[in-house]
């Protein structure tokens, strides 16, 4: 690293965008990685819509187990 950096012609903000949305990574166990991968496959998708269709389909069990704990 140097010790000094020249930043005077640097423009602040330059890529901030207020309305930006992250998509921050959820990991699964490898069993159930492996498991929503071959689903994802024989359904011809990919593992992200998978996921997001089972959860969607079990949105109601999610919902009550979420006020039990």
């Amino acid at each position: 690293m140097k010790n000094e950096y020249d930043f005077s012609q640097g423009e602040r903000g330059k890529f901030y965008h207020p309305n930006a949305e992250f998509n921050l990574p959820i990991y699964l166990e490898p069993d159930l990685s492996d498991f929503i991968k071959k689903l994802a496959t024989v359904k011809q998708t990919d593992m992200s819509s998978m996921v997001n269709s089972l959860l969607k389909s079990n949105k109601e069990l999610i919902e009550s187990l979420q006020y039990t704990s």
